[in-house]
C-alpha cells in the first residue's frame, strides 16, 4: 500500500562562484513546469503525484537537468544548493512580479526572511479526518525531518551559528497554530484567521506541516510537510520521504497513533502544550539539527534528535519492508552516520575552507552527481 507523493522544489540560480542571480522571469517564460517565487533569485518546480519511488527519482532530476541546460544557454549560470542566500546581498528584495499585490504584501511584511529555498513533501491522503490525524502526528515529529535535511548554515558569506538558518528566520504564520482536532476544527480556525487578517489567503498558512487540497480548507487531499531545507541529493530526499511515508502507513494501520491520545500532557492543555513543545523542538533543531536536544511528545523526556530518528527508523522499518520501501529508506542511516549537508559543509569550513570555497565545491559536486543520475537513471526511464 504505497501512498501518492509529490514534491515542490524551490532552488536558487546563479553562477558557479556562488553568486545568486535572479533569472526566474526568463525561466518561467521559456520553460514549461517552472513557476516564480516572490523574489526572482529562486524558482520552483513541482513533480506529479506518483506512488513509485523509481519514477519519482526521474521526476526530481529531469526538470533540474532541463533547467541546467537552459541556464547554460543564457550564460555561465547554474543551480546553487542550500536554503539561504549563502553569499551576496541578504537585505534587498528582487521582485519577480512587481504587479502582484500578494508579493507586495510579502515583501513589505517579511522582507528577505522569506527568500529561502526548500522542498515541500506532499503525501496523498483523501480522508479528511485521517489527514488531520496525520498532520497532528507529523507536526510533533516535523523537527526530525528538518534535522535530516538542514542545509543552510551560511548567510551573506558568514556562518550563522545555525544549521538551518532558513527555519531560524522563516516567519511561521500565524504565530500560533494548534493541532487540528478534526476537519471541522481546521475549517473553523482557518475562517477565523482569514476574518481577522492574520492570514491573507488560504495559502498564507506557513507552518511546518499543513493539510492541502484543491479548495482549502474544505476539499483536502494531501499532507504537505514544509519544514525541510532543500536536499541536494535526490536519493537522500527519497529516503526522508520514505521515512515519512512509512510512519504514515503505520498511522493508517494504528488509529490510536495520535498525539492527542497518546501524550502524557494534561488533557485540558494537551493541544497547546504539544504545539509549544513542537515549536521549541523546531527552534532547537534549526540551531543544532541532528545534535539538538529535544523533548518527546509522548512523555516530554529529553532525547537527542539523532537518537529519536534512529528509534523512529527502527519502529517504521517493518512497515517499510512490508510495503517495498526499505531500500529507499536505508539511506537515512548514511545521513545519521555522515551528517546532513549543513554539518558536512561546516566541517569543511572548520577544516580551513572559506564559505565561498565550501559553496563553490558544493555547486560543482551537485552538478556532477546530477549529471550521473540523469545519464544512468532518467534516460533508461525515458526509453
Amino acid at each position: 500500500m504505497l501512498l501518492s507523493k509529490g514534491f515542490e522544489i524551490e532552488i536558487y540560480t546563479g553562477t558557479p562562484a556562488g553568486e545568486i542571480i535572479g533569472l526566474s522571469d526568463r525561466i518561467v517564460a521559456d520553460l514549461n513546469g517552472f513557476v516564480r517565487e516572490p523574489d526572482s533569485r529562486n524558482v520552483e518546480y513541482t513533480t506529479p503525484p506518483l506512488c513509485q519511488y523509481e519514477k519519482l527519482l526521474c521526476e526530481l532530476v529531469r526538470p533540474r537537468h532541463a533547467l541546467r541546460q537552459y541556464l547554460k544557454g543564457l550564460g555561465d549560470y547554474t543551480l546553487i544548493p542550500g536554503s539561504t542566500l549563502a553569499l551576496g546581498e541578504t537585505d534587498r528584495f528582487f521582485r519577480s512580479d512587481p504587479s502582484n499585490p500578494y508579493h507586495t504584501y510579502i515583501e513589505q511584511t517579511y522582507g528577505t526572511t522569506v527568500v529561502t529555498a526548500s522542498v515541500h513533501i506532499n503525501i496523498g491522503i483523501s480522508d479528511p479526518e485521517l489527514l488531520m490525524r496525520a498532520c497532528r502526528l507529523v507536526r510533533v515529529e516535523a523537527p526530525l525531518y528538518l534535522a535530516l535535511t538542514a542545509a543552510s548554515p551560511f548567510l551573506g558569506g558568514h556562518i550563522t551559528g545555525s544549521h538551518s538558518s532558513r527555519w531560524q528566520v522563516f516567519p511561521k504564520t500565524p504565530a500560533y497554530v494548534p493541532l487540528f482536532a478534526s476537519h471541522a476544527h481546521h475549517i473553523q480556525w482557518m475562517e477565523e484567521q482569514l476574518a481577522t487578517g492574520t492570514m491573507q489567503n488560504v495559502r498564507h498558512l506557513w507552518s511546518s506541516v499543513r493539510p492541502n487540497g484543491d479548495r482549502r480548507p474544505y476539499n483536502l487531499n494531501r499532507l504537505e510537510l514544509r519544514i525541510c531545507d532543500l536536499i541536494s541529493d535526490p536519493v537522500a530526499l527519497l529516503a526522508v520521504t520514505a521515512l515519512l511515508e512509512a510512519r504514515l502507513i503505520q498511522l493508517i494501520q494504528n488509529p490510536d497513533l495520535d498525539p492527542l491520545i497518546l501524550s502524557d500532557f494534561p488533557t485540558n492543555s494537551r493541544n497547546h502544550d504539544l504545539a509549544a513543545l513542537s515549536d521549541a523542538n523546531e527552534s532547537a533543531v534549526a540551531k543544532h539539527s541532528l545534535d539538538a536536544e529535544l523533548h518527546h511528545w509522548q512523555d516530554n523526556r529529553s532525547i537527542l534528535a539523532r537518537e529519536w530518528i534512529q528509534q523512529l527508523y527502527d519502529e517504521v522499518w517493518p512497515y517499510a519492508k512490508a510495503n517495498g520501501l526499505s531500500c529507499f529508506l536505508s539511506p537515512v542511516k548514511k545521513i545519521l552516520r555522515e551528517g546532513n549537508e549543513a554539518q558536512r559543509w561546516l566541517r569543511q569550513y572548520e577544516a580551513g575552507q572559506s564559505v565561498q570555497q565550501v559553496v563553490e565545491k558544493a555547486i560543482a559536486e551537485v552538478a556532477a552527481s546530477e549529471a550521473i543520475l540523469t545519464r544512468e537513471l532518467c534516460e533508461p526511464c525515458a526509453a
